[in-house]
């Protein structure tokens, strides 16, 4: 009986952590599939996109790696600004996104880093906030959780892309209501990204670090 009740505990546990680990698929509409999953030790819930755009590697990682342009598709996003170029496959930047009345907008900075698997050709771009690198503005709240991260695989033509991200918002935002509209923004942002990657000044950019 003993064995029999640890043995249960173990399977409801393993069950529980397998819950909390497994994307659940919430919305899927022209080709953008949009995932949620319970993030262990936090209320908000974490995203992932799926979608498979006609694209060079090169074409959509310039797109992403063109900060000064990511209030052109990004949802809400009010400004966002290079602050330093490390190097071509590497960036900080700084960006503010509009909440609507009474919230307070949020910011945070940004340290993006593009590699490439010399054999598969996949290409990550790691996304993590780094939120002491600029003094924390007034009346603005400063987000200090989040890491973003895209994988861009090629195939044929096209590019497929998956994007992951948990974060928190900070601040006083109930969770409920920030994942209520979880599938909103990515939604909107990569209604538009389709269209942001077709821009002809991303069709001719070449990097020394990548291969399509």
């Amino acid at each position: 009986m003993k064995n029999l009740l640890i043995t249960g505990l173990a399977l409801l546990f393993s069950l529980m952590s397998y819950s909390q680990n497994t994307w659940t698929l919430k919305h899927d509409k022209d080709g953008i599939k949009i995932y949620t999953k319970t993030i262990e030790n936090s209320d908000y819930k974490g995203i992932k996109v799926k979608c498979s755009l006609p694209a060079t590697l090169t074409q959509f990682t310039a797109v992403i790696m063109d900060v000064n342009t990511a209030g052109e598709w990004l949802y809400a996003t009010k400004s966002s600004t290079l602050l330093k170029q490390v190097s071509p496959a590497e960036v900080y930047y700084y960006s503010e996104v509009s909440l609507p009345w009474p919230l307070n907008n949020r910011d945070f900075i940004c340290h993006l880093h593009a590699s490439q698997d010399p054999h598969t050709r996949v290409v990550t771009i790691d996304g993590p906030v780094v939120p002491d690198y600029m003094p924390a503005k007034n009346g603005i709240v400063r987000v200090t959780q989040s890491s973003g991260k895209w994988i861009i695989t090629p195939n044929g033509g096209n590019v497929d892309i998956e994007y992951t991200l948990e974060a928190n918002p900070g601040g006083n935002l109930p969770a409920w209501l920030v994942n209520l509209f979880v599938t909103k923004g990515p939604m909107e942002s990569f209604k538009k990204l389709k269209e942001q990657v077709n821009k002809p000044q991303y069709k001719k950019i070449q990097y020394s670090f990548m291969k399509n």
